[in-house]
């Protein structure tokens, strides 16, 4: 075994590399660019070295550094995660030749899978079913649009290198290929560097299974069974579970067989997952599969694996990279290998699912969310697995993927896993950064992914019920915000009456206090123990936000967002609370309202207040403070940038009339594209931005003329 190893990723996937590594007795050494210096994977090893800037090109993709870090500090393997080198054949030849160890297939087999339309044919040639489709490489757009229209819409254009939904695009109709195949070249162009598509049959009711396979050096092959990844957005993945709901044994058997006879076909070393499309509009009896493609790389779901089958599947990797024969555990780190592994001696045991926390705006089309988390409050249940890349305190950057960590249950059905993670997210907390965490308990809450009656379309089908407002959820972060700034009053205070804007007076029936929030006034009245609360939304002192979806539109006169949530938003509306108990510690504040004990985050600070109910966040800004005035806008409607990024394009100049949902630009931020569209019919006056430009959040790109 090994007595030391570098970690050439970061965030949540090099933390759960060096948990195992530590325990098996390796010395760990992290690498860091200059935006992770304070990062949790840093501190998570044994030593760390600087390789480079903020850009993942400049630091994390970049060979040489990762090389001469490994050299200074004495590594004897690397183990590259997943994302970033973790599929490059050039980096595992570079590491052979500088003759370190890399923790991964060889390079052949990374080169025989890593472009997908290889794949497909190496696939085809060994008898495992593939989707009709065009898998060559001519690269003509007028040639593919041909293919395009003989396989017969909808189809769907896919990068052939890389994952994670980059350089994909879904195309309905001949009209819309052009555009939707420059995208996706582009897209693949700067996540892979390489632009290649292919052009396949899109599947009406696909299931997306994957199936983990593991090989050693040996010659030995064996599968771990299928994961069900059907869960996407954005042909990304969000919720992955094992086994898959309804998956029959004989279906089981044949895919199983079929994901180590592509793995065969290549001689392949380590961990991979081929990854196949069901069709499930039959159900999972003796539904018809295809083979999509192989990663050649431990998977991030890859826990829900270790779960089902109670292996370590880093050290597995680690004892395959070591020369060992595939140690067939049957324990998370029983390491006894045995002259032939036999598929027979595995056998999944209950029900696993993971899902996945990423920094996103989910009430603004899934933008990502970059800043502090000046609150995360993880919840410690003891029996579910949490790997976190972040902590209280760190800042999510613009450079890297939205993923910050991950949750795993495991129960002895899927039942008892559900309602696990259920819990664990109801509980969870985060303020200063958006995440997802509302949305996927939205899912899993769903009837219909309870009853397993889903396909890759799900998302999309019921996305209006699983971003929908939290009215409740917005009621009681309403009053535990009010309750924040008199308990903050109070502090300030220091005791002294005087300082108290309580309108007490002596003889007479307490005054009223009022906390002015925009687009919520309330008053507070003291009673025994508490207060007596009148709140008024959608109060004269602020007009409701325009709901605009995509790119924020931004006017001078307007105000912003109530929230990162939403309150109410019935104009003038007025309820009466009673809040008794009430205090604030630690960033955490209890009370009772309405005789319901409440609990959740707060954070006073000089122009707002922040709470998170559960998993869902609000900002209310206070009215005193707030700055109306937007520079730049010059008094009309603009178009500014919904997070930091690097505009790829600008559709438009000054003059043009567009009209509601037209593309006006793109913007290229945490290794995706996003479309901004016009948010009504208008005529542009001004663009103050040109592909190539770095903006900030908030910049002004597009402004309109005034209505």
């Amino acid at each position: 075994m090994f007595r030391s190893l570098l970690i050439a990723n970061r965030g949540e996937i090099a933390c759960r590399v060096a948990e195992t590594a530590k325990l098996l007795g390796i010395r760990t050494i992290a690498v860091y660019s200059d935006a992770d210096r304070t990062a949790k994977h840093v501190a998570a090893c044994d030593e760390a070295v600087r390789i480079g800037p903020a850009p993942a090109r400049e630091s994390y993709l970049k060979i040489e550094a990762i090389l001469a870090a490994a050299k200074a500090s004495g590594a004897e393997a690397i183990h590259p995660g997943y994302g970033f080198l973790s599929e490059n054949a050039d980096f595992a030849e570079a590491c052979a030749k500088a003759g370190i160890v890399f923790v991964g297939p060889p390079a052949d087999a990374i080169r025989a899978m890593g472009l997908k339309d290889a794949a497909k044919a190496i696939a085809e040639k060994a008898g495992v079913p593939i989707v009709p489709g065009y898998h060559g490489h001519l690269q003509d757009a007028e040639f593919l649009a041909g293919e395009a229209a003989r396989i017969g819409f909808p189809v769907l254009i896919k990068a052939v290198a890389g994952g994670g939904g980059k350089g994909m695009r879904r195309v309905d109709k001949a009209g819309d290929f052009a555009a939707a195949l420059a995208g996706a070249q582009r897209e693949a162009e700067a996540a892979f560097g390489n632009p290649a598509v292919l052009v396949e049959k899109y599947v009406a009711a696909p299931r997306h299974i994957e199936i983990q396979i593991f090989g050693d050096t040996h010659g030995n092959v064996v599968h771990l069974f299928e994961r069900d990844c059907s869960l996407q957005r954005r042909h990304q993945k969000v919720i992955e579970e094992a086994p898959a709901p309804g998956m029959s044994e004989g279906l089981r058997a044949a895919m199983g067989e079929a994901a180590v006879t592509v793995a065969k076909a290549v001689g392949y070393v380590g961990a991979g997952t081929v990854e196949f499309i069901v069709d499930g509009s039959e159900g999972l009896e003796d539904a018809a599969f295809y083979f999509m493609e192989m990663n050649t790389r431990l998977q991030v779901e890859h826990r829900v694996t270790e779960e089902i089958t109670y292996t370590d599947l880093v050290a597995w990797q680690l004892c395959v990279a070591a020369g060992e024969r595939l140690p067939m555990a049957h324990g998370v780190f029983d390491r006894r290998p045995i002259a032939a592994p036999a598929q027979s001696m595995m056998s999944p045991s209950g029900h696993a699912i993971e899902v996945r926390l990423c920094a996103e705006d989910t009430e603004n089309g899934f933008l990502p969310s970059t800043g502090r988390f000046d609150r995360l409050l993880i919840p410690s249940t003891g029996r579910l697995r949490e790997d976190f890349g972040a902590l209280e305190g760190h800042t999510i950057t613009p450079y890297y993927d939205p993923l910050f960590g991950k949750v795993i249950a495991h129960g002895d059905t899927r039942e008892v896993a559900l309602q696990q993670l259920r819990t664990w997210l109801s509980r969870f907390e985060a303020i200063g950064v958006k995440t997802n965490a509302a949305f996927l308990l939205r899912c899993l809450e769903h009837p219909a992914f309870i009853a397993g009656k889903f396909d890759t379309h799900f998302i999309e089908r019921h996305l209006d019920a699983l971003i929908a407002p939290d009215d409740a959820a917005a009621r009681t972060a309403e009053a535990l915000a009010v309750l924040a700034v008199l308990i903050d009053r109070r502090k300030e205070s220091g005791g002294d009456p005087w300082d108290l804007r309580d309108g007490f007076r002596i003889g007479g029936v307490p005054g009223a206090e009022d906390v002015a929030f925009v687009g919520l006034g309330a008053q507070a009245r003291p009673i025994e123990n508490g207060f007596a609360v009148t709140l008024r939304s959608g109060s004269s002192l602020a007009a409701p936000h325009p709901e605009v979806p995509g790119p924020r539109l931004s006017r001078a006169a307007a105000q912003p967002p109530q929230d990162e949530g939403r309150a109410s938003k019935d104009a003038g509306e007025e309820r009466r609370v009673a809040i008794l108990g009430g205090r604030l510690a630690g960033g955490t504040i209890t009370a009772e309202i309405d005789g319901r004990k409440v609990t959740g985050g707060a954070i006073v600070g000089p122009e707002d207040v922040r709470v998170a109910v559960g998993p869902r966040s609000f900002r209310f800004a206070l009215a005193a403070s707030h700055v109306l005035d937007e520079a730049g806008v010059g008094g009309g409607r603009a178009i500014t940038a919904p997070m930091p990024g690097r505009v790829v394009q600008i559709l438009v100049k000054p003059g043009d009339a567009v009209t509601r949902g037209q593309p006006l630009g793109v913007l290229e931020a945490m290794k995706m594209e996003h479309t901004l569209r016009a948010p009504g019919d208008a005529v542009v006056a001004s663009v103050a931005a040109q592909a190539g430009d770095q903006v900030g959040e908030g910049a002004v790109l597009i402004a309109f003329e005034e209505e």
